[in-house]
């Protein structure tokens, strides 16, 4: 029973300090959501953009996979030259007054299909950041990735930095990218 006991008070006390050292609110050292210490060094990401709403970068339904059949052979699989697919995407905000910009960054990798070969292919990839239904940015790159082997994946990473965000970033705006075919 002792060693129970002991167990509950240590974890209390445990509880009761950590409750003591959280920081922010009106109670304490913390700083304001816009303030940031005196001693912060230049360049430092300051609090309220860790505390700031950046979107998740998601892929649109259907785009996330990218076929290139050799010839007129769409959907032989025979005739398939690569597969590709996006299998990671990340961003990163940074915060104006009124403005803002993101860097979007987009990982894959392409797979040779039967009729692969060894060269360049380029990857129809589109970004696109929507407030509300407006549409702010629509991009389409033909990222090139330089297959050397036809025996296994070639990964890649397609950066675009600092896509400008008129009216600064808040909870209305959307990003989403994926492989699309269509004019640039």
């Amino acid at each position: 029973m002792l060693k129970w006991g002991f167990a509950a008070g240590s974890i209390l006390a445990g509880s009761i300090l950590l409750a003591g050292c959280q920081s922010g609110g009106s109670g304490g050292g913390g700083t304001s959501a816009g303030a940031q210490p005196a001693d912060t060094p230049a360049g430092a990401v300051r609090e309220n953009e860790l505390r700031a709403y950046c979107p998740e970068l998601s892929l649109r339904d259907g785009t996330a996979f990218h076929t290139t059949y050799e010839g007129n052979a769409q959907g032989d699989p025979d005739r398939i030259i690569y597969l590709a697919s996006i299998t990671e995407t990340s961003r990163s905000c940074k915060y104006g007054e009124g403005a803002g910009s993101i860097t979007v960054a987009i990982a894959g990798k392409v797979v040779p299909g039967p009729k692969g070969r060894t060269g360049t292919v380029n990857l129809p990839i589109r970004v696109v950041l929507l407030r509300g239904s407006d549409v702010i940015f629509s991009q389409l790159y033909r990222h090139p990735v330089t297959i050397a082997d036809v025996s296994g994946a070639t990964q890649f990473v397609l950066t675009v930095p600092d896509i400008q965000v008129p009216g600064g970033i808040d909870r209305s705006v959307q990003m989403m990218a994926g492989f699309d075919e269509g004019p640039r």
